[in-house]
C-alpha cells in the first residue's frame, strides 16, 4: 500500500459488489480491503438516497464515478479539478466499454453481481495503464479534440482522394494517421448526417493501438466499440501499417460487418496503391512537424490552439494544433509540469462557479495566458516578466499566422463517400445499428 501511496494519482476500478477490477499501481489482490472501504462509502450514501461525488482531505481529492454496474475512484493530490479528474475516469471506463461494450458489461452482472470482470479483461492492463499515462500529457484529452499533422493541403487532399476511392459496402470510416496524429479522415456520409466520430472514440482507438504492439505485426481486424459513438455495439476494425518496419503510418477502416474482411483488405490494396503512384509515403515523413520557432514570436514557448469558427461545426471532429514541446520541458518531468499548468488554466476558464474569457497567470519560472472567444480557445506559456499586455499582442500575432496556415494545420472540409444506400444501413435515432457482440467473435484483448 505504501508503494502506490507515492503516487500523485492513482485509479481503482470495482464492481458493485466490491469486487476489484483493476487498479492503477499495486495489484488488485493486495488492495481488495482498500476498494472494500470505497464500496461502504458508495453504499453509505446511497442509503440516505444520494450519490458520493468526492471527498476532499489534506491536499488530496477524492472523486468517485459510478457508472452502471461499475465503480470507478481517483485519489489525486495533483492540481486537476474534480470535474477533470472525473472526465478521465469517464475516458478509463469508455476504454473498458470500448474492449467489452456497455450491453455486455450489464449483461454480465444482472446475470452475475459477483462476476469478477478480470476474467474478460485479462491482458487490458496495459492498455488502461497507457492510457492514464497519456492523458497526463496529451493535450487532446484537455481540449476535446484531435491533433492533426501539419501538411500541404494538397497532400492531404490527394491522401483523402485515395481513401475516399478505397470503398466496399458497410465501410463507414477510414482513417490515416502518422506517429498518432490525424493526417485524413474519410466518413461514410449517411454516418455523418445521423452522428459524428467523438474525440474521445478516436483517443481510445490511438491508444488501443499504441498499446498493442501485435497491431504492428501485419493486417488486424477485430471487433471494437466507440461508446460515445454506440456504446452496445461493435464495429469491425481493420488495421495495418503502410510503411512496415518502422510503423509510423497506420491505416484503420471500419466496417459494421464481421465478414467483411478480404472486402476491407481490399480497400486496403487500393489505398496502397494510390499511396505508391502518388509518392504519398515520402510526402507524409517529410513533413515537418510544428515549432514555436516557426511562429516568430519572442518570449514565446508553447502554446494549444482549438479553432471553434469550423465550418459544418456539428459534423466535424473537434482539432486542434500545437508545436512540440522544446526546453526548458524537454524532460518528462518537465511536460508534465507544463501541463499541470495547461489543466489548471482550464480548470479556471471553464469554472462551472465563475467561467472566465481571458486569464493571464504569472508563476516564478513563466507566465501564460488563456483566452477563450467564440471562435477559438487559446492557451499559450512565455518566459517570465511578460505582461498581461504584451502576451495579448504576442497572441494576437500568433492568431495572425495560425490563420495563414489553417489550411495546413487543419481539416476544414473532411471528404465524405457513400457505400450503400441510406435505406439498406440500420440507422436508428442517430445511432448506425453496428454488429450487436457475437460469442464466436476473437477479442481485441487476445491481441494485446
Amino acid at each position: 500500500m505504501d508503494s502506490w501511496r507515492s503516487h500523485r494519482k492513482h485509479v481503482f476500478v470495482l464492481s458493485e459488489a466490491g469486487k476489484p477490477i483493476y487498479s492503477r499501481y499495486g495489484s488488485e489482490e493486495a488492495l481488495s480491503s482498500v476498494m472494500g472501504v470505497m464500496m461502504a462509502l458508495v453504499s453509505f450514501v446511497q442509503v440516505g438516497g444520494n450519490t458520493i461525488q468526492s471527498i476532499h482531505s489534506d491536499g488530496h481529492t477524492i472523486v468517485f464515478l459510478q457508472k452502471g454496474p461499475l465503480v470507478l475512484v481517483s485519489a489525486s493530490k495533483s492540481h486537476q479539478s474534480e470535474l477533470q479528474l472525473r472526465s478521465e475516469l469517464l475516458h478509463v471506463y469508455h476504454q473498458i466499454v470500448s474492449m467489452l461494450t456497455q450491453a455486455s458489461i450489464n449483461r454480465i452482472f444482472q446475470c452475475r453481481k459477483n462476476y469478477d470482470l478480470r476474467r474478460l479483461l485479462f491482458g487490458s492492463e496495459r492498455v488502461l495503464d497507457a492510457l492514464l499515462d497519456v492523458m497526463e500529457t496529451e493535450a487532446g484529452f484537455l481540449l476535446s479534440a484531435v491533433q492533426c499533422l501539419p501538411l500541404a493541403p494538397s497532400t492531404r487532399d490527394t491522401l483523402s482522394q485515395i481513401l475516399q476511392k478505397a470503398i466496399t459496402p458497410n465501410l463507414v470510416l477510414s482513417i490515416l494517421l502518422y506517429n498518432g496524429q490525424l493526417v485524413s479522415i474519410v466518413q461514410e456520409k449517411t454516418v455523418i448526417e445521423d452522428a459524428r466520430l467523438k474525440p474521445t472514440d478516436l483517443h481510445l482507438l490511438l491508444n488501443l493501438i499504441r498499446a498493442a504492439s501485435a497491431f504492428q505485426t501485419g493486417e488486424i481486424w477485430t471487433p471494437i466499440c466507440l461508446p460515445c459513438f454506440n456504446p452496445d455495439c461493435y464495429f469491425y476494425m481493420y488495421i495495418a501499417y503502410l510503411d512496415p518496419p518502422d510503423c509510423t503510418i497506420c491505416l484503420v477502416l471500419l466496417s459494421t460487418d464481421k465478414d467483411a474482411f478480404y472486402a476491407v483488405a481490399e480497400c486496403k490494396k487500393k489505398i496502397e496503391e494510390g499511396v505508391r503512384t502518388h509518392n504519398a509515403l515520402q510526402c507524409i515523413s517529410k513533413a515537418q512537424l510544428c515549432h514555436v520557432c516557426h511562429v516568430g514570436v519572442a518570449e514565446l514557448r508553447h502554446f494549444l490552439f482549438k479553432p471553434l469558427d469550423v465550418p459544418d461545426h456539428h459534423s466535424q471532429l473537434p482539432q486542434f494544433t500545437s508545436p512540440e514541446v522544446e526546453a526548458p520541458y524537454s524532460t518528462e518531468e518537465e511536460r508534465l509540469y507544463l501541463m499541470d499548468l495547461y489543466w489548471h488554466l482550464h480548470s479556471r476558464i471553464h469554472s462551472t462557479l465563475r467561467p472566465l474569457k481571458l486569464l493571464y497567470h504569472a508563476t516564478k519560472r513563466e507566465t501564460l495566458l488563456a483566452w477563450v472567444t467564440g471562435k477559438f480557445e487559446m492557451y499559450a506559456c512565455f518566459s517570465p516578466l511578460v505582461t498581461k499586455s504584451i502576451a495579448i499582442g504576442a497572441v494576437t500575432k500568433l492568431l495572425r499566422c495560425i490563420k495563414k496556415e489553417e489550411d495546413c494545420l487543419f481539416i476544414r472540409s473532411p471528404p465524405k463517400y457513400t457505400t450503400t444506400p441510406p435505406e439498406a444501413r440500420g440507422f436508428f435515432n442517430g445511432r448506425v445499428q453496428t454488429n450487436k457482440q457475437d460469442k464466436s467473435d476473437s477479442s481485441v484483448l487476445s491481441l494485446i
